[in-house]
This record gives structure tokens, sequence and C-alpha cells, in this order.
């Protein structure tokens, strides 16, 4: 599975810095990624939902620490590259963007989640997954 498109939307907060969307194989997006800025510098927060208990759970996560990895590196590259140019929007090719979603809270760990690498606190998309 390759990623084909990365679409980033820097926002102007503390610690959400963007909103992303990704497509794979020209063929499947996802949207509302985040990129935060926690206490060891930048990670990616994957589309996740409050629960009635007001924890969050992940609706769309990599399986595995490789795809993690590949994800994280390619979507970090496009916001550091818009950063760093000053445009408005970064991507790597035409697909769709973001569409909605809110930057909010922090992250509750869930019980029987593994951990990824590279990621740190509030709104990681590798703290625990039941």
């Amino acid at each position: 599975m390759e990623i084909t498109d990365v679409k980033v939307i820097p926002v102007d907060d503390e610690k959400l810095k963007a909103f992303v969307s990704i497509v794979f194989d020209q063929s499947f997006v996802v949207t509302d990624i985040k990129i935060i800025h926690g206490p060891k510098g930048l990670f990616v927060s994957m589309p996740s939902k409050k629960r009635k208990d007001g924890t969050f759970k992940d609706i769309a996560h990599p399986l595995n620490n490789q795809m993690r990895q590949y994800l994280e590196e390619k979507v970090l590259a496009v916001y550091r590259q818009q950063v760093g140019s000053g445009s408005s929007a970064a991507s790597t090719g035409g697909g769709p963007g973001p569409e909605g979603g809110n930057g909010g809270g922090e992250r509750t760990a869930v019980p029987g989640e593994s951990a990824g690498a590279g990621n740190e606190g509030g709104g990681s998309s590798t703290e625990p997954r039941s």
C-alpha cells in the first residue's frame, strides 16, 4: 500500500499544528489526521471519536509499526516542507482534502492497545487500543 497524496492544512494553535488527509493507492482517503506538538516533538494522531466515558478511540490506524513509521515520515515530511516554504497548502498530488473535524482534546489510553514508536502523549495514534 502506497501513500499517493498528502494534504496538510496548518492550524495556528499551541499543540495542534495541522489537519492532514492522505490518499492510499489513488483510491482510498483518510481525513482528520492531526499533527500534534507534544513534549518530545511532533507526532501524527489518527482520526478518532469520543466515547461516552470521555476517552477517545481511533477509527482508522496502521496495523503495524512499519506502516505507522511510513505514514508518519511521509506526513511529517510534507508538513515540514510546507511550514518551511510558508505556503498555505501542500500536497504530493491532487486528491481530496480534509472534510472538517475538530482538533479536540487530549486522548486517554484505552486498555489492551499496543503502543507504537515515535509518538508522545496527547492525541497520539499509538495509544493503547481496545
